[in-house]
C-alpha cells in the first residue's frame, strides 16, 4: 500500500497515469465518456448500466503471457439503457477511439430493476387511490399513508402482463413508528406498478382477507432491546491489531499475498469478480484460476398460493449484487487493518455514481494450519495460519448476503456466505393454518419456506487453459467379505468418472458417496502420485431445486436443475440464467440451458471449460430468526489435489517447535508450564 501511495504521488508529480489493468472496472472518468457518446449520438436515455466489456480470452491470455510486448487489450464500455417509449438496447463503446461499435434494440426483454427504479414505486403506491383503499380495508386509517411502505420486487413473470410492459410487484408492509420493523405488519395485497405510466395497474387480492397485524411491534433496535432487559454486560473487548502492518501489497487492483496473485474485479450483477489466479509455487508462477465469480442466484419461495408463485428473486440477474453492495465501516463488517477498494457504477442520467469501501480486504488469524505431537518424547510442532478475505456485502431489500472470498496457506481457496438482515414476511390471521408452507414466526406474522441457491462460475486453468472434469465418488471395493478380491470387505476407493461432453456434466450431489469434482489438468502429472495436478470442488450444502419440473421458477432459474453443469468456454456465457432476467417466462429457459441444449454432446475433455455449480440452503424459518436473523453461514473450498509435491505450507514460520534430537539433547526440554508460556508468545524454540 505505501507502494500505492508512492506511485500515485509519482504520476501526480509527472502528470502521468498508468493505463489501467484490463481487468479493471471502468473508472467514473470511463462511466461518464461511455454515457456522452451514447447521448451525442442517441439523445437522451435512461442508463441501466455501463460496465466492463471484459477483453475476449484468447487476447487477454496472450497479454497476461507477455505484457511488455503483446498488444494490450482496448477498453470498451459495455452499455444497457431504455430509449424513450421503453424500448432496451445494448450498446458497445470503444473507449479509446470514443465510438460505438455496436448498438442493437431489443424486443420483448427488461434490463435488471436499479435501486433508482426501486425507490419510485413506494412514493407511487401511498398516493395510488385504490391502494389507500386496499389499507383502509385493512385496518390503515388514510392518513396514515406516510406510514406504509414496500419491498419493489420484479415481478419476475405474470402471464397476465407478459415481458413487453416494465412491471414491479410491491410486497406491502405498515410501520406505526418510523423505528418500528415493518415485517412485523405485512399486509395482504400486492399492487402491481408500470415503470412506464409511473403507475399502480392492478392489485391481487386474496380470497381470504388478513387484516393489519394488531401484535405489539417486535423490534430490534437499541431502545427496544434496553426496555427489554438490556444488552449483556459480560463481554470483554477482543483488540485486533498489526503492529507490522499487513503481510500483503496491493498495486492497483492485484493483491500479492503468501504466494498467491490475484487481480480484484467488481461489476454491478456479480460483484466481486477474481482474475487471473496464481500461485508461485517455489519460484514458479503457476496459473490457477481465469475467473472466479457468484454469477446468478434464485430464492425461490413455497407458498403455492397466488401471487406467492411469483416470488422467486434472481438477486443478482434482477437487481444486481454490485448496485445493491454497502459502504463498509470499519470496527462493524471488518476489523482489523483493513484495504478498501470503491465501485463506480452510473445512475439513470448517465452520471457516475461512487460506492465507498465497496470491497474490504484484511487478513485473519486461520486457527492451526498444521501440527503433531510425537508420544513417545513430546516433539511438536504447532504452526498457525492465516487467511486473506476478499469482502462484500449487499443487501436485498430484506436479506443481507456476506460474501467472503478466502485464500489460505495451504493452496485452496474458499467461499464463504453469511445470510442474515430479515425474513419476508406475509400477515395471517389468528388461528390461521399455514398448510406447512410457512411458519409463524410472531402473531400474525407468517415467513414461507424459502430456499437460497447460488450459482459459482469457475472458470478453471490449473496449469494452463486446457482441463478436464472429473466427478469423484467415495465407493466401496467390489467383491463380497471373504472373496479374493475384497477378502475382509473393508477396501474402497475413490471412483473417477470423466466427463467427456456436455450433456454428460450433468450432475447432482450425493453425499452417501462424498461427491467431489476435480478440474484437472491431464497433461501434466503429479510426480510422486502419477495423478493429473488438479483442484478440487467440495460442496456439501447442496440442497436440490424444490420446486417441480414444470414450474415457473425451474423454468426460469435452469441453473438450478443440477448441482452441476460443465460447458466449454465462450467468451459471452458469463451469466447462467441470461443476461435480462426479469419478467423471463422461462420458455425458452435462457442461460444453461440453451447452452446445453444448443450442442449437448460439445466436447469438454482437455480443452478450455467453465464449472458452473449451484449450492446454499433450504430455510424452514423459525421464531429464532426474527426479528432479525442471526448470520447462517455456508462455504465450500477449491483444494489442491496432486497439484503440489508436498504441503505447500511447510515454510510458514511454526509458532511452537520442538525435534526428537533436541529433545534427547536437552535443548527443547521444556516443562508443561514453559511450554505453554512459548505456545501463547508465540516463540519457536526449533531454530
Amino acid at each position: 500500500m505505501a507502494l500505492d501511495r508512492l506511485k500515485s504521488v509519482a504520476s501526480h508529480l509527472t502528470g502521468t497515469v498508468a493505463p489501467p489493468h484490463p481487468f479493471d472496472p471502468l473508472s467514473n472518468a470511463e462511466i461518464e465518456s461511455a454515457a456522452q457518446i451514447i447521448r451525442t449520438a442517441k439523445g437522451k436515455v435512461a442508463y441501466n448500466a455501463i460496465t466492463l466489456w471484459e477483453p475476449r480470452k484468447q487476447e487477454m491470455m496472450s497479454w497476461l503471457a507477455d505484457p511488455e510486448q503483446a498488444k494490450r487489450p482496448k477498453r470498451v464500455a459495455d452499455v444497457v439503457g431504455i430509449v424513450p417509449g421503453g424500448k432496451v438496447f445494448e450498446a458497445l463503446i470503444d473507449l479509446e477511439e470514443k465510438t460505438i461499435t455496436k448498438y442493437e434494440e431489443l424486443a420483448g426483454v427488461q434490463p435488471l430493476i436499479t435501486m433508482e427504479d426501486l425507490q419510485i414505486v413506494e412514493h407511487v403506491v401511498r398516493k395510488d387511490a385504490k391502494v389507500i383503499e386496499q389499507c383502509v380495508l385493512s385496518g390503515i386509517p388514510a392518513s396514515d399513508m406516510d406510514k406504509v411502505y414496500c419491498d419493489p420486487w420484479t415481478i419476475g413473470y405474470d402471464h397476465r402482463f407478459g415481458s413487453d410492459v416494465r412491471l414491479q410487484q410491491a410486497l406491502m408492509y405498515y410501520r406505526p413508528h418510523m423505528d418500528d420493523s415493518q415485517y412485523s405488519f405485512p399486509l395482504d395485497f400486492c399492487p402491481i406498478f408500470d415503470a412506464g405510466k409511473q403507475e399502480i395497474i392492478h392489485i391481487d387480492i386474496p380470497e381470504v382477507r388478513r387484516p393489519v397485524n394488531k401484535a405489539k411491534p417486535n423490534n430490534y433496535h437499541p431502545a427496544t432491546i434496553e426496555k427489554e432487559g438490556g444488552y449483556r454486560k459480560d463481554i470483554k473487548p477482543i483488540n485486533i491489531t498489526q503492529p507490522d502492518g499487513v503481510s500483503f501489497t496491493v498495486e492497483g487492483r492485484v493483491i500479492n499475498w503468501q504466494n498467491w496473485k490475484v487481480h480484484v474485479g467488481f461489476n454491478y450483477k456479480e460483484g466481486i469478480v477474481l482474475n487471473n489466479i496464481t500461485y508461485n509455487d517455489k519460484g514458479t508462477e503457476r496459473p490457477i484460476f481465469y475467473r472466479l465469480s457468484l454469477a446468478e442466484m434464485v430464492v425461490p419461495y413455497g407458498n403455492p398460493e397466488h401471487p406467492h408463485q411469483r416470488k422467486h428473486a434472481f438477486d443478482l440477474g434482477e437487481y444486481g449484487g454490485g448496485y445493491m453492495t454497502n459502504s463498509l465501516a470499519l470496527g462493524c463488517d471488518c476489523k482489523g487493518a483493513i484495504h478498501y477498494m470503491d465501485a463506480a457504477f452510473v445512475n439513470r442520467a448517465g452520471e457516475s455514481t461512487t460506492i465507498k469501501n465497496a470491497i474490504c480486504i484484511h487478513e485473519e488469524d486461520a486457527g492451526i494450519l498444521f501440527k503433531h505431537t510425537d508420544f513417545r518424547d513430546d516433539s511438536v510442532i504447532v504452526t498457525r495460519g492465516r487467511k486473506l478475505i476478499i469482502s462484500h456485502i449487499f443487501t436485498a431489500a430484506n436479506y443481507e448476503y456476506c460474501v467472503y472470498w478466502i485464500f489460505h496457506q495451504d493452496g485452496a481457496v474458499q467461499l464463504e456466505i453469511k445470510l442474515t438482515g430479515i425474513l419476508n414476511t406475509y400477515s395471517m390471521n389468528a388461528g390461521e393454518d399455514t398448510k406447512g408452507w410457512g411458519t409463524e414466526v410472531y402473531p400474525g406474522v407468517n415467513a414461507h419456506n424459502h430456499q437460497h441457491l447460488f450459482c459459482l462460475r469457475i472458470d478453471p486453468n490449473i496449469d494452463g487453459p486446457n482441463n478436464t472434469v472429473f466427478q469423484v465418488d467415495a465407493l466401496p471395493g467390489a467383491g463380497e467379505v471373504g472373496s479374493a478380491e475384497n477378502p475382509y470387505g473393508n477396501a474402497f476407493y475413490a471412483k473417477k468418472t470423466k466427463y467427456s461432453t456436455v450433456e454428460e456434466s450433468l450432475s447432482d450431489y450425493d453425499g452417501a458417496t462424498s461427491r467431489t469434482w476435480e478440474m484437472s489438468n491431464t497433461n501434466k502429472l503429479n510426480p510422486y502420485s502419477h495423478k493429473p495436478v488438479s483442484y478440487k470442488l467440495v460442496s456439501r450444502e447442496v440442497p436440490g431445486l424444490l420446486p417441480k419440473p414444470g414450474s415457473l421458477v425451474w423454468k426460469r432459474a435452469g441453473f438450478a436443475r443440477h448441482a452441476v453443469h460443465v460447458t466449454k468456454y465462450h467468451d459471452e456465457q458469463i451469466l447462467p440464467a441470461g443476461r435480462h432476467v426479469p419478467q423471463t417466462s422461462g420458455e425458452p429457459s435462457r442461460g444453461i440451458p440453451e447452452w446445453v441444449t444448443s450442442n449437448p454432446s460439445e466436447g469438454i475433455d482437455n480443452t478450455d471449460v467453465v464449472l458452473w455449480h449451484t449450492f446454499g440452503i433450504t430455510h424452514f424459518p423459525s421464531p429464532e430468526d426474527f426479528p432479525i436473523m442471526p448470520a447462517e453461514p455456508m462455504t465450500l473450498l477449491l483444494r489442491p489435489r496432486n497439484f503440489f509435491s508436498k504441503n505447500p505450507a511447510l515454510d510458514v514460520p511454526p509458532s511452537y517447535c520442538s525435534t526428537p534430537s533436541q529433545i534427547l539433547g536437552g535443548k527443547g526440554v521444556v516443562d508443561a508450564t514453559d511450554r505453554e508460556s512459548k505456545l501463547v508468545s508465540g516463540k519457536a524454540c526449533c531454530k
